[in-house]
Protein backbone atom coordinates (compact mmCIF):
# COMPACT_ATOMS: atom_id res chain seq x y z
CA UNK A 1 0.00 0.00 0.00
CA UNK A 2 1.27 3.44 -0.88
CA UNK A 3 0.41 6.80 0.65
CA UNK A 4 -1.86 9.06 -1.36
CA UNK A 5 -0.10 11.82 -3.31
CA UNK A 6 -2.50 14.23 -1.57
CA UNK A 7 -1.29 13.13 1.87
CA UNK A 8 -0.82 15.66 4.66
CA UNK A 9 1.27 15.05 7.78
CA UNK A 10 -1.65 13.61 9.76
CA UNK A 11 -2.63 11.12 7.07
CA UNK A 12 1.01 10.19 6.46
CA UNK A 13 1.51 9.41 10.16
CA UNK A 14 -1.73 7.44 10.19
CA UNK A 15 -0.51 5.41 7.20
CA UNK A 16 2.79 4.58 8.94
CA UNK A 17 1.01 3.59 12.15
CA UNK A 18 -1.39 1.28 10.25
CA UNK A 19 1.47 -0.41 8.39
CA UNK A 20 3.50 -0.94 11.56
CA UNK A 21 0.45 -2.23 13.49
CA UNK A 22 -0.39 -4.64 10.67
CA UNK A 23 3.20 -5.92 10.54
CA UNK A 24 3.37 -6.49 14.30
CA UNK A 25 -0.01 -8.22 14.34
CA UNK A 26 1.00 -10.61 11.55
CA UNK A 27 4.36 -11.37 13.20
CA UNK A 28 2.73 -12.04 16.58
CA UNK A 29 0.15 -14.34 14.99
CA UNK A 30 2.84 -16.29 13.15
CA UNK A 31 5.07 -16.51 16.22
CA UNK A 32 2.22 -17.78 18.41
CA UNK A 33 1.30 -20.51 15.91
CA UNK A 34 4.93 -21.55 15.54
CA UNK A 35 5.60 -21.65 19.31
CA UNK A 36 2.60 -23.94 19.91
CA UNK A 37 3.91 -26.46 17.37
CA UNK A 38 7.45 -26.31 18.72
CA UNK A 39 6.28 -26.71 22.34
CA UNK A 40 4.27 -29.79 21.49
CA UNK A 41 7.16 -31.39 19.65
CA UNK A 42 9.56 -30.59 22.47
CA UNK A 43 7.26 -32.13 25.10
CA UNK A 44 6.98 -35.35 23.11
CA UNK A 45 10.76 -35.55 22.68
CA UNK A 46 11.32 -34.86 26.38
CA UNK A 47 9.02 -37.66 27.47
CA UNK A 48 10.77 -40.16 25.21
CA UNK A 49 14.41 -39.18 25.60
CA UNK A 50 14.80 -37.19 28.86
CA UNK A 51 17.96 -38.18 30.80
CA UNK A 52 17.79 -38.83 34.48
CA UNK A 53 17.61 -35.68 36.59
CA UNK A 54 20.41 -35.26 39.12
CA UNK A 55 19.30 -34.38 42.58
CA UNK A 56 19.00 -30.67 43.46
CA UNK A 57 19.87 -27.59 41.46
CA UNK A 58 22.93 -27.46 39.19
CA UNK A 59 26.02 -26.21 41.08
CA UNK A 60 26.42 -23.43 38.49
CA UNK A 61 23.31 -21.83 39.92
CA UNK A 62 21.28 -22.06 36.75
CA UNK A 63 18.15 -24.08 36.08
CA UNK A 64 15.28 -24.96 38.39
CA UNK A 65 16.30 -28.50 39.28
CA UNK A 66 15.80 -29.97 35.82
CA UNK A 67 18.80 -31.23 33.91
CA UNK A 68 20.36 -28.74 31.50
CA UNK A 69 23.48 -28.65 29.31
CA UNK A 70 26.14 -27.52 31.71
CA UNK A 71 29.79 -28.50 31.26
CA UNK A 72 30.76 -30.97 34.00
CA UNK A 73 27.27 -31.07 35.57
CA UNK A 74 26.97 -33.52 38.40
CA UNK A 75 29.05 -34.41 41.41
CA UNK A 76 32.31 -32.48 41.70
CA UNK A 77 31.22 -30.03 39.00
CA UNK A 78 33.06 -26.61 38.93
CA UNK A 79 30.29 -23.97 39.31
CA UNK A 80 32.19 -21.61 36.93
CA UNK A 81 32.93 -24.22 34.31
CA UNK A 82 30.08 -23.24 32.04
CA UNK A 83 31.04 -19.54 32.37
CA UNK A 84 34.61 -20.23 31.29
CA UNK A 85 33.36 -22.34 28.39
CA UNK A 86 31.34 -19.40 27.03
CA UNK A 87 34.22 -16.88 26.97
CA UNK A 88 35.36 -17.76 23.42
CA UNK A 89 31.89 -16.85 22.15
CA UNK A 90 32.12 -13.28 23.48
CA UNK A 91 33.06 -10.94 20.55
CA UNK A 92 35.11 -8.54 22.72
CA UNK A 93 38.01 -9.08 25.08
CA UNK A 94 36.78 -10.97 28.19
CA UNK A 95 38.33 -12.59 31.26
CA UNK A 96 37.35 -14.23 34.52
CA UNK A 97 39.25 -12.67 37.44
CA UNK A 98 39.84 -14.12 40.90
CA UNK A 99 40.62 -11.56 43.65
CA UNK A 100 43.95 -11.40 45.50
CA UNK A 101 43.43 -10.18 49.04
CA UNK A 102 45.77 -8.89 51.72
CA UNK A 103 45.72 -9.90 55.39
CA UNK A 104 42.94 -7.43 56.10
CA UNK A 105 40.78 -8.90 53.31
CA UNK A 106 41.20 -5.97 50.94
CA UNK A 107 41.60 -6.65 47.25
CA UNK A 108 45.07 -5.71 46.00
CA UNK A 109 44.98 -7.40 42.61
CA UNK A 110 43.27 -10.12 40.57
CA UNK A 111 44.49 -13.31 38.94
CA UNK A 112 43.39 -13.99 35.36
CA UNK A 113 41.72 -17.38 35.68
CA UNK A 114 40.32 -17.64 32.15
CA UNK A 115 40.11 -15.48 29.02
CA UNK A 116 39.21 -15.45 25.35
CA UNK A 117 41.25 -14.82 22.23
CA UNK A 118 40.04 -11.29 21.35
CA UNK A 119 42.60 -8.48 21.46
CA UNK A 120 41.28 -4.98 22.12
CA UNK A 121 44.28 -3.41 20.34
CA UNK A 122 46.86 -4.84 17.99
CA UNK A 123 49.64 -4.18 20.53
CA UNK A 124 47.83 -5.82 23.48
CA UNK A 125 48.10 -9.53 24.26
CA UNK A 126 44.87 -11.57 24.15
CA UNK A 127 43.47 -12.52 27.60
CA UNK A 128 43.75 -16.29 26.95
CA UNK A 129 47.53 -15.83 26.62
CA UNK A 130 47.76 -14.36 30.11
CA UNK A 131 45.86 -16.95 32.17
CA UNK A 132 47.46 -17.45 35.60
CA UNK A 133 49.12 -14.01 35.66
CA UNK A 134 48.32 -11.19 38.03
CA UNK A 135 46.04 -8.63 36.39
CA UNK A 136 48.32 -5.65 37.11
CA UNK A 137 51.28 -7.64 35.82
CA UNK A 138 49.49 -8.46 32.58
CA UNK A 139 47.90 -4.99 32.33
CA UNK A 140 50.32 -2.60 34.09
CA UNK A 141 48.60 0.46 32.65
CA UNK A 142 45.44 -0.36 34.64
CA UNK A 143 47.05 0.78 37.90
CA UNK A 144 46.65 4.47 36.96
CA UNK A 145 43.13 4.24 35.54
CA UNK A 146 40.97 3.53 38.58
CA UNK A 147 39.89 0.24 37.04
CA UNK A 148 41.11 -1.95 39.93
CA UNK A 149 38.98 -0.20 42.59
CA UNK A 150 36.00 -0.33 40.24
CA UNK A 151 36.36 -4.12 39.82
CA UNK A 152 36.78 -4.55 43.60
CA UNK A 153 33.60 -2.53 44.12
CA UNK A 154 31.71 -4.98 41.89
CA UNK A 155 32.52 -7.81 44.33
CA UNK A 156 31.86 -5.67 47.39
CA UNK A 157 28.45 -4.34 46.32
CA UNK A 158 27.25 -6.89 43.78
CA UNK A 159 26.47 -4.04 41.37
CA UNK A 160 27.68 -4.45 37.81
CA UNK A 161 30.12 -2.09 36.12
CA UNK A 162 28.44 -0.64 33.04
CA UNK A 163 30.69 1.23 30.62
CA UNK A 164 33.69 2.64 32.52
CA UNK A 165 35.87 4.46 29.98
CA UNK A 166 39.61 4.52 30.71
CA UNK A 167 42.67 5.75 28.84
CA UNK A 168 44.86 2.66 28.93
CA UNK A 169 48.55 3.49 28.44
CA UNK A 170 51.63 1.23 28.36
CA UNK A 171 55.24 1.72 27.40
CA UNK A 172 56.29 -0.83 24.77
CA UNK A 173 59.84 -0.99 23.44
CA UNK A 174 60.58 2.54 24.58
CA UNK A 175 57.40 4.00 23.09
CA UNK A 176 54.16 4.96 24.76
CA UNK A 177 51.04 3.24 23.48
CA UNK A 178 47.50 4.30 24.34
CA UNK A 179 43.99 3.06 23.59
CA UNK A 180 40.70 4.24 25.02
CA UNK A 181 38.78 1.26 26.42
CA UNK A 182 35.28 0.87 27.82
CA UNK A 183 34.94 -1.78 30.55
CA UNK A 184 31.99 -3.86 31.74
CA UNK A 185 32.00 -6.28 34.72
CA UNK A 186 29.68 -8.38 36.91
CA UNK A 187 30.15 -10.57 39.98
CA UNK A 188 30.25 -14.31 39.33
CA UNK A 189 30.22 -15.93 42.73
CA UNK A 190 33.39 -14.71 44.47
CA UNK A 191 35.02 -13.85 41.15
CA UNK A 192 34.52 -11.14 38.50
CA UNK A 193 33.59 -11.61 34.85
CA UNK A 194 34.82 -8.57 32.92
CA UNK A 195 34.82 -7.55 29.25
CA UNK A 196 36.29 -4.55 27.45
CA UNK A 197 36.52 -3.10 23.98
CA UNK A 198 37.87 0.02 22.27
CA UNK A 199 35.55 3.00 22.55
CA UNK A 200 35.78 3.11 18.77
CA UNK A 201 37.56 0.87 16.36
CA UNK A 202 39.71 2.35 13.60
CA UNK A 203 36.99 1.50 11.10
CA UNK A 204 34.40 3.34 13.22
CA UNK A 205 36.63 6.40 13.46
CA UNK A 206 37.16 6.42 9.69
CA UNK A 207 33.43 6.01 9.18
CA UNK A 208 32.71 9.01 11.40
CA UNK A 209 35.30 11.07 9.50
CA UNK A 210 33.85 9.97 6.17
CA UNK A 211 30.35 10.98 7.28
CA UNK A 212 31.61 14.40 8.30
CA UNK A 213 33.57 14.88 5.08
CA UNK A 214 30.67 13.84 2.83
CA UNK A 215 27.95 15.45 5.01
CA UNK A 216 26.27 12.02 5.23
CA UNK A 217 24.66 9.83 7.84
CA UNK A 218 22.38 6.83 8.14
CA UNK A 219 19.72 5.44 10.39
CA UNK A 220 17.77 2.24 11.03
CA UNK A 221 14.15 2.09 12.10
CA UNK A 222 13.03 -1.29 13.54
CA UNK A 223 9.30 -1.49 12.81
CA UNK A 224 8.75 -4.42 15.20
CA UNK A 225 10.45 -3.16 18.36
CA UNK A 226 10.29 0.55 17.57
CA UNK A 227 14.05 0.85 18.19
CA UNK A 228 15.82 3.63 16.27
CA UNK A 229 19.57 3.95 15.78
CA UNK A 230 21.33 6.86 14.09
CA UNK A 231 24.91 7.31 13.01
CA UNK A 232 26.81 10.36 14.21
CA UNK A 233 26.48 11.87 10.74
CA UNK A 234 22.68 11.71 10.88
CA UNK A 235 22.68 13.19 14.37
CA UNK A 236 24.77 16.07 13.04
CA UNK A 237 22.47 16.67 10.07
CA UNK A 238 19.32 16.87 12.22
CA UNK A 239 21.01 18.47 15.26
CA UNK A 240 19.77 15.70 17.52
CA UNK A 241 20.93 14.38 20.88
CA UNK A 242 22.55 10.94 20.40
CA UNK A 243 20.12 9.45 22.92
CA UNK A 244 17.03 10.93 21.24
CA UNK A 245 16.90 9.97 17.55
CA UNK A 246 13.67 10.75 15.75
CA UNK A 247 11.12 8.07 15.01
CA UNK A 248 9.46 8.00 11.60
CA UNK A 249 6.50 9.89 13.04
CA UNK A 250 8.79 12.59 14.44
CA UNK A 251 10.46 12.89 11.04
CA UNK A 252 7.01 13.55 9.57
CA UNK A 253 6.48 16.40 12.04
CA UNK A 254 9.68 18.10 10.83
CA UNK A 255 8.73 18.06 7.13
CA UNK A 256 8.38 21.26 5.15
CA UNK A 257 4.73 21.29 4.11
CA UNK A 258 5.46 21.28 0.38
CA UNK A 259 7.53 18.08 0.74
CA UNK A 260 4.97 15.95 2.60
CA UNK A 261 3.76 14.24 -0.58
CA UNK A 262 7.22 13.22 -1.94
CA UNK A 263 8.23 11.98 1.53
CA UNK A 264 4.99 9.98 1.76
CA UNK A 265 5.71 8.38 -1.61
CA UNK A 266 9.28 7.64 -0.51
CA UNK A 267 8.21 5.92 2.74
CA UNK A 268 5.45 4.00 0.97
CA UNK A 269 7.93 2.75 -1.65
CA UNK A 270 10.40 1.53 0.98
CA UNK A 271 7.67 -0.14 3.03
CA UNK A 272 6.39 -1.83 -0.10
CA UNK A 273 9.80 -3.46 -0.53
CA UNK A 274 10.98 -1.35 -3.45
CA UNK A 275 14.70 -0.72 -3.36
CA UNK A 276 16.41 1.53 -3.52
CA UNK A 277 14.02 4.49 -3.24
CA UNK A 278 15.43 8.01 -3.57
CA UNK A 279 14.08 11.50 -2.97
CA UNK A 280 15.13 15.02 -1.97
CA UNK A 281 13.30 16.36 1.07
CA UNK A 282 13.37 19.55 3.13
CA UNK A 283 13.06 19.44 6.91
CA UNK A 284 12.61 22.26 9.40
CA UNK A 285 15.33 21.77 12.02
CA UNK A 286 15.69 24.31 14.84
CA UNK A 287 14.15 27.02 12.69
CA UNK A 288 16.36 26.31 9.67
CA UNK A 289 15.28 24.58 6.47
CA UNK A 290 17.66 21.72 5.72
CA UNK A 291 17.67 20.02 2.31
CA UNK A 292 18.52 16.31 2.45
CA UNK A 293 18.87 13.59 -0.17
CA UNK A 294 17.40 10.30 1.14
CA UNK A 295 18.14 6.79 -0.10
CA UNK A 296 15.95 4.14 1.52
CA UNK A 297 16.22 0.36 1.57
CA UNK A 298 13.98 -2.15 3.38
CA UNK A 299 15.25 -4.95 5.65
CA UNK A 300 13.08 -7.90 4.68
CA UNK A 301 12.33 -11.22 6.35
CA UNK A 302 12.34 -14.61 4.70
CA UNK A 303 8.75 -13.94 3.72
CA UNK A 304 9.87 -10.90 1.73
CA UNK A 305 8.08 -8.45 4.01
CA UNK A 306 10.07 -5.44 5.33
CA UNK A 307 10.44 -5.36 9.11
CA UNK A 308 12.96 -2.48 9.32
CA UNK A 309 13.95 0.53 7.23
CA UNK A 310 17.49 1.71 6.55
CA UNK A 311 17.88 5.25 5.24
CA UNK A 312 21.06 6.98 4.11
CA UNK A 313 20.94 10.79 4.13
CA UNK A 314 23.20 13.37 2.51
CA UNK A 315 22.95 16.95 3.72
CA UNK A 316 22.72 19.40 0.82
CA UNK A 317 21.93 22.42 2.99
CA UNK A 318 25.32 24.18 2.53
CA UNK A 319 25.16 23.69 -1.25
CA UNK A 320 21.56 24.89 -1.42
CA UNK A 321 22.43 27.88 0.76
CA UNK A 322 25.35 28.71 -1.55
CA UNK A 323 23.10 28.23 -4.58
CA UNK A 324 20.53 30.62 -3.14
CA UNK A 325 23.23 33.18 -2.44
CA UNK A 326 24.54 32.74 -5.99
CA UNK A 327 21.06 33.25 -7.45
CA UNK A 328 20.59 36.33 -5.27
CA UNK A 329 23.97 37.70 -6.36
CA UNK A 330 23.15 36.97 -9.99
CA UNK A 331 19.83 38.77 -9.58
CA UNK A 332 21.55 41.73 -7.91
CA UNK A 333 24.18 41.77 -10.65
CA UNK A 334 21.52 41.69 -13.34
CA UNK A 335 19.65 44.53 -11.63
CA UNK A 336 22.86 46.56 -11.45
CA UNK A 337 23.64 45.72 -15.07
CA UNK A 338 20.19 46.86 -16.18
CA UNK A 339 20.48 49.97 -14.05
CA UNK A 340 23.91 50.75 -15.48
CA UNK A 341 22.67 50.07 -18.99
CA UNK A 342 19.72 52.40 -18.50
CA UNK A 343 22.01 55.03 -16.99
CA UNK A 344 24.40 54.74 -19.93
CA UNK A 345 21.51 55.03 -22.36
CA UNK A 346 20.15 58.13 -20.66
CA UNK A 347 23.58 59.68 -20.25
CA UNK A 348 24.54 58.89 -23.82
CA UNK A 349 21.33 60.41 -25.16
CA UNK A 350 21.87 63.46 -22.96
CA UNK A 351 25.48 63.77 -24.09
CA UNK A 352 24.49 63.55 -27.76
CA UNK A 353 21.92 66.28 -27.14
CA UNK A 354 24.45 68.44 -25.31
CA UNK A 355 27.49 67.90 -27.51
CA UNK A 356 26.82 68.71 -31.19
CA UNK A 357 29.76 68.02 -33.45
CA UNK A 358 30.40 71.70 -34.19
CA UNK A 359 28.55 74.82 -35.36
CA UNK A 360 28.24 75.47 -39.07
CA UNK A 361 28.05 79.22 -38.29
CA UNK A 362 31.81 79.20 -37.71
CA UNK A 363 32.43 79.11 -41.46
CA UNK A 364 31.23 82.73 -41.71
CA UNK A 365 34.04 83.65 -39.30
CA UNK A 366 36.63 81.82 -41.40
CA UNK A 367 36.92 78.81 -39.08
CA UNK A 368 36.47 75.07 -39.64
CA UNK A 369 35.90 72.80 -36.64
CA UNK A 370 35.50 69.11 -35.83
CA UNK A 371 34.97 67.36 -32.51
CA UNK A 372 34.60 63.92 -30.99
CA UNK A 373 33.66 62.32 -27.68
CA UNK A 374 35.86 59.31 -26.87
CA UNK A 375 34.54 56.79 -24.27
CA UNK A 376 37.19 54.74 -22.45
CA UNK A 377 35.21 51.58 -23.27
CA UNK A 378 32.33 51.01 -25.71
CA UNK A 379 29.87 50.45 -22.84
CA UNK A 380 31.58 52.68 -20.26
CA UNK A 381 29.55 55.09 -18.15
CA UNK A 382 29.51 58.63 -19.59
CA UNK A 383 31.82 61.10 -17.87
CA UNK A 384 31.84 64.85 -17.46
CA UNK A 385 33.90 65.76 -20.57
CA UNK A 386 32.40 68.49 -22.78
CA UNK A 387 33.21 71.03 -25.49
CA UNK A 388 31.62 74.14 -27.01
CA UNK A 389 32.33 75.78 -30.35
CA UNK A 390 30.01 78.45 -31.74
CA UNK A 391 29.86 82.05 -33.04
CA UNK A 392 28.86 84.85 -30.63
CA UNK A 393 26.74 87.88 -31.52
CA UNK A 394 29.83 90.15 -31.41
CA UNK A 395 31.46 88.10 -34.22
CA UNK A 396 33.84 86.32 -31.90
CA UNK A 397 34.07 82.58 -32.02
CA UNK A 398 33.74 80.81 -28.67
CA UNK A 399 35.87 77.69 -28.31
CA UNK A 400 35.89 75.85 -25.00
CA UNK A 401 36.51 72.43 -23.56
CA UNK A 402 36.16 71.11 -20.00
CA UNK A 403 35.96 68.12 -17.68
CA UNK A 404 33.59 67.91 -14.70
CA UNK A 405 34.74 65.39 -12.09
CA UNK A 406 33.00 62.03 -11.76
CA UNK A 407 31.12 59.60 -13.97
CA UNK A 408 27.56 58.76 -14.80
CA UNK A 409 24.47 60.93 -14.60
CA UNK A 410 25.81 63.12 -11.78
CA UNK A 411 28.84 64.04 -13.87
CA UNK A 412 26.68 64.60 -16.94
CA UNK A 413 24.41 66.89 -14.90
CA UNK A 414 27.38 68.97 -13.70
CA UNK A 415 28.81 68.99 -17.21
CA UNK A 416 25.52 70.34 -18.59
CA UNK A 417 25.34 72.95 -15.83
CA UNK A 418 28.88 74.20 -16.48
CA UNK A 419 28.56 74.09 -20.27
CA UNK A 420 25.33 76.07 -20.38
CA UNK A 421 26.54 78.48 -17.71
CA UNK A 422 29.72 79.12 -19.66
CA UNK A 423 27.74 79.65 -22.91
CA UNK A 424 25.41 82.09 -21.20
CA UNK A 425 28.24 84.05 -19.59
CA UNK A 426 30.05 84.20 -22.96
CA UNK A 427 27.07 86.09 -24.46
CA UNK A 428 27.73 89.00 -22.10
CA UNK A 429 30.77 89.98 -24.16
CA UNK A 430 33.08 89.35 -21.19
CA UNK A 431 36.65 88.19 -21.59
CA UNK A 432 37.67 84.55 -21.29
CA UNK A 433 39.23 85.28 -17.86
CA UNK A 434 36.04 86.89 -16.51
CA UNK A 435 33.85 84.08 -17.87
CA UNK A 436 36.11 81.53 -16.17
CA UNK A 437 36.13 83.48 -12.89
CA UNK A 438 32.32 83.57 -12.82
CA UNK A 439 32.17 79.89 -13.72
CA UNK A 440 34.54 79.16 -10.81
CA UNK A 441 32.12 80.85 -8.38
CA UNK A 442 29.31 78.67 -9.73
CA UNK A 443 31.31 75.45 -9.19
CA UNK A 444 32.44 76.57 -5.72
CA UNK A 445 28.82 77.03 -4.70
CA UNK A 446 27.86 73.53 -5.89
CA UNK A 447 26.52 71.61 -2.85
CA UNK A 448 28.03 68.35 -4.19
CA UNK A 449 30.99 67.35 -2.00
CA UNK A 450 34.43 67.70 -3.57
CA UNK A 451 32.98 69.01 -6.85
CA UNK A 452 35.76 70.26 -9.12
CA UNK A 453 36.27 70.81 -12.83
CA UNK A 454 38.83 71.94 -15.38
CA UNK A 455 38.20 74.16 -18.40
CA UNK A 456 39.82 76.08 -21.26
CA UNK A 457 37.80 79.04 -22.54
CA UNK A 458 38.93 81.03 -25.61
CA UNK A 459 37.74 83.55 -28.18
CA UNK A 460 38.93 84.07 -31.74
CA UNK A 461 38.05 87.46 -33.17
CA UNK A 462 38.28 89.05 -36.59
CA UNK A 463 41.89 89.94 -35.82
CA UNK A 464 42.77 86.21 -35.68
CA UNK A 465 44.04 86.43 -32.12
CA UNK A 466 43.26 83.69 -29.63
CA UNK A 467 42.40 85.17 -26.24
CA UNK A 468 42.17 82.34 -23.75
CA UNK A 469 42.41 81.20 -20.16
CA UNK A 470 42.85 77.85 -18.40
CA UNK A 471 41.55 76.55 -15.09
CA UNK A 472 43.73 73.53 -14.33
CA UNK A 473 43.25 72.17 -17.85
CA UNK A 474 45.92 70.94 -20.32
CA UNK A 475 46.96 73.72 -22.69
CA UNK A 476 45.82 73.55 -26.34
CA UNK A 477 48.21 72.30 -29.02
CA UNK A 478 48.87 74.32 -32.18
CA UNK A 479 49.78 72.73 -35.53
CA UNK A 480 51.62 75.30 -37.67
CA UNK A 481 53.69 74.63 -40.73
CA UNK A 482 53.83 70.89 -40.17
CA UNK A 483 55.01 71.22 -36.55
CA UNK A 484 52.91 70.91 -33.40
CA UNK A 485 53.64 72.51 -30.03
CA UNK A 486 51.94 73.45 -26.74
CA UNK A 487 50.72 77.00 -26.18
CA UNK A 488 52.38 78.85 -23.30
CA UNK A 489 50.64 78.23 -19.95
CA UNK A 490 52.20 80.75 -17.54
CA UNK A 491 48.78 82.27 -16.86
CA UNK A 492 47.02 78.98 -16.05
CA UNK A 493 44.91 79.10 -12.87
CA UNK A 494 43.69 76.46 -10.40
CA UNK A 495 40.88 73.98 -10.96
CA UNK A 496 37.34 75.29 -10.81
CA UNK A 497 35.80 74.84 -7.38
CA UNK A 498 39.08 75.05 -5.43
CA UNK A 499 39.62 78.78 -4.73
CA UNK A 500 36.49 80.95 -4.44
CA UNK A 501 37.10 84.52 -5.63
CA UNK A 502 40.12 83.67 -7.76
CA UNK A 503 40.57 85.97 -10.77
CA UNK A 504 41.65 84.06 -13.88
CA UNK A 505 43.94 85.81 -16.39
CA UNK A 506 43.41 86.03 -20.13
CA UNK A 507 46.38 85.38 -22.42
CA UNK A 508 46.70 86.28 -26.11
CA UNK A 509 48.23 84.27 -28.92
CA UNK A 510 48.15 85.42 -32.56
CA UNK A 511 47.02 82.89 -35.14
CA UNK A 512 47.91 82.46 -38.78
CA UNK A 513 46.12 81.03 -41.78
CA UNK A 514 46.05 77.23 -41.83
CA UNK A 515 46.84 77.05 -38.11
CA UNK A 516 45.03 74.21 -36.38
CA UNK A 517 44.20 74.46 -32.68
CA UNK A 518 43.65 71.19 -30.84
CA UNK A 519 41.82 71.29 -27.53
CA UNK A 520 41.54 68.03 -25.57
CA UNK A 521 40.69 66.68 -22.11
CA UNK A 522 43.17 64.80 -19.94
CA UNK A 523 41.66 61.41 -20.80
CA UNK A 524 43.47 61.61 -24.16
CA UNK A 525 46.93 61.82 -22.59
CA UNK A 526 46.63 60.01 -19.24
CA UNK A 527 47.87 56.41 -18.94
CA UNK A 528 48.04 54.35 -15.77
CA UNK A 529 51.59 54.27 -14.43
CA UNK A 530 52.80 56.92 -16.94
CA UNK A 531 53.66 60.58 -16.44
CA UNK A 532 51.11 62.84 -18.13
CA UNK A 533 53.91 64.75 -19.91
CA UNK A 534 54.75 61.58 -21.81
CA UNK A 535 51.15 61.45 -23.01
CA UNK A 536 51.21 65.11 -24.06
CA UNK A 537 54.45 64.55 -25.96
CA UNK A 538 52.94 61.51 -27.73
CA UNK A 539 49.83 63.52 -28.69
CA UNK A 540 52.01 66.36 -29.98
CA UNK A 541 53.91 63.90 -32.20
CA UNK A 542 50.66 62.43 -33.49
CA UNK A 543 49.34 65.90 -34.33
CA UNK A 544 52.58 66.72 -36.15
CA UNK A 545 52.17 63.55 -38.19
CA UNK A 546 48.75 64.74 -39.34
CA UNK A 547 50.37 67.34 -41.61
CA UNK A 548 47.86 69.30 -43.70
CA UNK A 549 44.82 67.18 -42.94
CA UNK A 550 41.43 68.79 -42.35
CA UNK A 551 40.12 69.14 -38.78
CA UNK A 552 37.78 66.19 -39.33
CA UNK A 553 40.58 64.04 -40.66
CA UNK A 554 42.76 65.04 -37.71
CA UNK A 555 40.05 64.12 -35.22
CA UNK A 556 39.47 60.80 -36.98
CA UNK A 557 43.20 60.00 -36.94
CA UNK A 558 43.58 60.86 -33.25
CA UNK A 559 40.43 58.90 -32.41
CA UNK A 560 41.93 55.86 -34.13
CA UNK A 561 45.16 56.25 -32.13
CA UNK A 562 43.15 56.65 -28.92
CA UNK A 563 41.34 53.37 -29.54
CA UNK A 564 44.57 51.37 -29.89
CA UNK A 565 45.40 51.49 -26.17
CA UNK A 566 43.52 51.05 -22.88
CA UNK A 567 42.22 54.14 -21.11
CA UNK A 568 40.74 54.70 -17.66
CA UNK A 569 38.87 57.89 -18.53
CA UNK A 570 36.68 59.28 -21.26
CA UNK A 571 37.95 62.16 -23.40
CA UNK A 572 37.00 64.91 -25.83
CA UNK A 573 38.79 66.34 -28.88
CA UNK A 574 38.11 69.70 -30.54
CA UNK A 575 40.09 70.76 -33.62
CA UNK A 576 39.69 74.29 -35.12
CA UNK A 577 41.45 75.47 -38.30
CA UNK A 578 41.91 79.09 -39.27
CA UNK A 579 41.24 79.56 -43.02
Amino acid sequence: MKASPQADVASLKAFIEREVASLRSDVRHGAAAGSTTVAAAAATAAEADAPPTPGGQCPCGQGDGAWHACVGAGEGHDPLGCVCATLPAIPVSAALLAPVRDDAGGITDFVIRAGNHVRSADWLVAPDQQVGRRFLEARPGAAATGLLPALADVLATGRSLDGLVVDYTEERHGRLKRVQLVHYAAACGDQVLTAWRPVRSQAELLTVDAQHLASMGWGRWDLLSGAVSWSEGLQRIFRRDPQLPWSLLELCDALVEADVVPFAEFIASVMAGEEPAWTRIRFLVLGEVRTVDLLGRPVTGTDGRPWALQIVARDLTPQMRSRRRLVEKQWETEQLRQQASAERHVASALREALLPTYSEGLAELGLVAAAAYLPAEPDAAVGGDWYKCRPLPDRRALIAIGDASGHGLDAVARMAQQRYAMAGLAHTGASAGDVTSWLNELVCSDPAAASTATVVVGHIGDDRVLRWTSAGHPAPLLLRGGHAFTLPVEHRGPLLGVLPGHAYETAEFPLMADDVLLLYTDGVVERRGQDIMQGITALTDQLTACGDRTPQQIVDRLTEEYGRSAHDDDACLLAVRVD
